[in-house]
Order: structure tokens, then C-alpha cells, then sequence
């Protein structure tokens, strides 16, 4: 009898292992109630990347396939954002252009993440001429405005989606080289790194396991606000003609092909536009909510 009495308060106040999970999901809750805004855009960007990885999911039409009979009908049931001027729907190009706007635009932050962080990293953590060195260089391209810089490159490699691509990715290297710089210099002062180095830890050691993770931060949070810069950067290319040739139903050349019919048929260029203002400014968003549960973390 008194081992039971003994042994009943503490079955009792054994731990419930539901508890944590529960907590984190009122929290998590909480957090996005107080947040609508951030709600929308995750959203918005979810269906974005599904219309880019699996456009048939939300429009299942062929988006090149015209009815010449049911040109430039206005949005309505039959055609929910309307028809264009050979009869092609415009919600199924504009479903079908995301994945080549997103595929441009993936590559174009991919390139500048890397040749950028690789600059910034080794200027910040090499110092003394290197650092000099580099740092000019990035100079130099930030006195030149990107869009200048992005045509000057199109000029030298030709036209289409991935040079394009690529004009926008080093055009951009800069700012990423920035931020990486500035990360590393901050990080190589740090007690641990430091002591990794008293300790003889060899220097390529040093910058992958102690450098690399820790100045990765906000030059992962700025790459996801240099998205929606570069979805700006691709579509505005491609609406001056250097993005895939017609019929490829890119964001920027849809725009280019309703501006002739803009007085007659409005939705032709609003309705692409709408997409890429509602991409961009989702992607905003949600990089400034990483911003800030980055800075509340460090």
C-alpha cells in the first residue's frame, strides 16, 4: 500500500509527449493569425510554384491552342480572364508562362548566390590584397544599374530564356558579394573561430564548418528578396523581346503582345501583370518575415 501511495503522484506528473507538439502548434497558430498578410502570400506562392512544376493541375488547356471565333472575349465564365487576339486563353498562358518565368528566375539567383557568396566569402575571409582586389571589382559593377548591365551581357551571349537568365544572376552578384563579405568579416572575429585556429584547425576546415553555416543567414533571406527582384528583372527583358521567341507564353512578352490591344482589350496585359505584382510582392513579404525571425534569433 504505501509503494502504490508512493508511486501514484509520480505516474501522475509523468510528462505527456502530445504536450511539446501541441505547444509549437498554438504557437504556430498564433503566429499566423496575427499575420494574415504573410498567410496570402504564402499562399500566392505555393500556387505559383504549382503552376510552375505542375501547370496541369490548374489549367489543363493547351495554351498555344487558338479559337479564332472567340478572340479578345472579355473574362467571363467560358474563359475566366479572357481570350487574347488569336483565341488563346489567358489564364491557361498565364498558368503555363509561370514555369518559364520561375525557371529564368531560379537560375538567375542561383547564379548570383553563388558566384556572389563565393566572391564575398573569400574577400572576407582572405583579407589584405585580395579583398582589395575583389571588393573593385564589385564596385564597378554596382555603378553600373543592373538593367544596363544585364543588356550589355544579353548583347555578348544572344537571346532566350537562360542567357537571359544569367544576364539578370551576374548582374546581381554584387549585392550578394556585399553581404557575404560583410558576414564573413564579422564571423572570422568571433571567440570560436578563434579558437579553431589556436587550436591548428586547418583554415579550409575553419571556413566550411564554422565561417560558412553561420555567415549563410541573411545571404539565404536576401536571396529570397532578390527573387522577386529578378522575376522584375526577367519579365521587363523579356517584355523588350530578349526572353524565349513567341509563342512561348513568357510573363513579360504576354504583356508585350496585349500592349497593342490595351485601349480594346485591357485584360490582355493586366492580368500577367497582376501575376507578377502578386508574385513579387508575396515573395517580399515573406522574405521580411525571415528577416525578422533571423534577426530576433542572432
Amino acid at each position: 500500500m504505501t509503494e502504490l501511495l508512493i508511486r501514484e503522484p509520480a505516474l501522475a506528473s509523468a510528462p505527456d509527449p502530445d504536450r511539446p507538439t501541441s505547444a509549437r502548434s498554438r504557437r504556430l497558430l498564433r503566429f499566423l493569425l496575427h499575420r494574415p498578410g504573410l498567410v496570402v502570400s504564402v499562399v500566392v506562392v505555393v500556387l505559383v510554384l504549382i503552376a510552375a512544376f505542375a501547370p496541369t493541375l490548374l489549367a489543363g488547356g493547351d495554351p498555344d491552342l487558338g479559337v479564332p471565333a472567340a478572340k479578345l472575349r472579355p473574362p467571363g465564365p467560358g474563359h475566366l480572364l479572357g481570350t487574347d487576339y488569336l483565341g488563346r486563353d489567358v489564364y491557361t498562358r498565364v498558368v503555363h508562362g509561370a514555369a518559364l518565368s520561375l525557371q529564368a528566375t531560379v537560375i538567375a539567383v542561383s547564379v548570383a548566390l553563388v558566384v556572389g557568396g563565393l566572391i564575398g566569402l573569400l574577400a572576407g575571409f582572405v583579407g589584405r590584397w585580395v579583398d582589395e582586389a575583389l571588393m573593385r571589382v564589385v564596385d564597378v559593377m554596382l555603378a553600373i544599374p543592373a538593367v544596363l548591365l544585364s543588356l550589355a551581357l544579353i548583347t555578348a551571349l544572344g537571346y532566350g530564356t537562360i542567357k537571359v537568365a544569367i544576364a539578370v544572376g551576374v548582374a546581381s552578384v554584387a549585392s550578394f558579394a556585399r553581404v557575404m563579405r560583410a558576414e564573413t568579416l564579422r564571423i572570422r572575429q568571433t571567440t570560436y573561430v578563434e579558437a579553431a585556429r589556436a587550436a591548428g584547425t586547418r583554415w579550409y576546415v575553419t571556413l566550411w564548418r564554422h565561417v560558412l553555416p553561420n555567415a549563410a543567414g541573411p545571404v539565404l533571406v536576401l536571396a529570397v528578396l532578390e527573387f522577386g527582384l529578378a522575376i522584375l528583372a526577367v519579365s521587363s527583358l523579356s517584355f523588350l523581346g530578349y526572353g524565349a521567341p513567341p509563342p512561348a507564353p513568357e510573363w513579360g512578352s504576354l504583356i508585350a503582345e496585349g500592349r497593342n490591344y490595351l485601349a480594346t482589350a485591357w485584360w490582355l496585359c493586366a492580368m500577367p501583370g497582376f501575376a507578377i505584382a502578386a508574385t513579387v510582392l508575396s515573395v517580399n513579404r515573406i522574405s521580411r518575415a525571415l528577416d525578422g525571425e533571423w534577426a530576433r534569433a542572432r
